[in-house]
């Protein structure tokens, strides 16, 4: 049920589905996605009475998406690992020459190409670190919490206080890596590519379409489902 007081994060935790309509409205739902359908309206051409109509509407159909709300924290962690996180690493190898090339070849009728790629570089740079904070440091305290839940063992304390340590500051890069592709989808002109673009540009900028995609499914996973309940579990200690 639809009410002004869930979060748009809340929302999608739900019901994955409703992210296409947040998307339609250019309405973050991974990185701002604290933030309620009125709040989230506030800087935008459209009514909130707008968003919960698509949204009633779209949610009453049945579908066939991952109830990821449902999964256990450590199952949670692994997929987003072993999905997402492989994901970033293959296809940052697979943009970085691409996108030089792009400017190689295009770079004098298309300057812009030059920033997709500093930032794209930028991006490629710190997820790598991103991610191997999670892989060795919070991911791996999330399973040691999940299995001293199950066995009803008492939890030992990690050297970082607590979970909400790490998580503020994977929130803060994810919000970072929000606003850089803010920036590339502009320069791109929402990866429409011009009209001489050759088959590698076409290519190249459906990449970083997908790549954008699967960046905020990501994040939301873990900012709208991961994080908030791994720290409800440690409360419980």
């Amino acid at each position: 049920m639809l009410t002004q007081e869930k979060t748009i994060g809340n929302i999608v935790a739900e019901n994955f589905r409703a992210a296409t309509v947040f998307k339609k409205y250019h309405i973050d739902f991974c990185c701002k996605g604290g933030r309620t359908i009125e709040e989230a309206c506030e800087n935008k051409k459209v009514e909130p009475e707008t968003i919960y109509r698509e949204l009633e509407e779209i949610t009453a159909q049945k579908s066939d998406e991952i109830d990821f709300n449902t999964w256990p924290l450590d199952l949670l962690a692994d997929y987003v690992e072993k999905t997402h996180h492989r994901y970033v690493e293959e296809k940052t190898a697979m943009l970085i020459p691409y996108l030089n090339k792009l400017c190689k070849v295009h770079g004098d009728r298309h300057p812009e190409l030059f920033e997709i790629n500093r930032l794209f570089l930028e991006s490629a740079q710190d997820l790598g670190a991103h991610l191997k904070k999670e892989e060795l440091i919070l991911f791996p305290f999330i399973r040691k919490m999940v299995a001293a839940q199950r066995s009803g063992q008492d939890l030992e304390r990690p050297n970082f206080g607590t979970v909400e340590n790490p998580v503020a500051m994977m929130k803060h890069e994810h919000e970072a890596e929000g606003e850089r592709f803010v920036k590339i989808s502009e320069l791109t002109n929402g990866y429409q590519f011009p009209a001489d673009a050759c088959g590698t540009y076409q290519v190249t900028f459906r990449m970083l379409e997908d790549f954008e995609n699967d960046l905020h499914k990501h994040i939301h996973l873990e900012n709208n489902i991961l994080f908030p309940k791994a720290i409800a579990l440690e409360k419980t200690f």
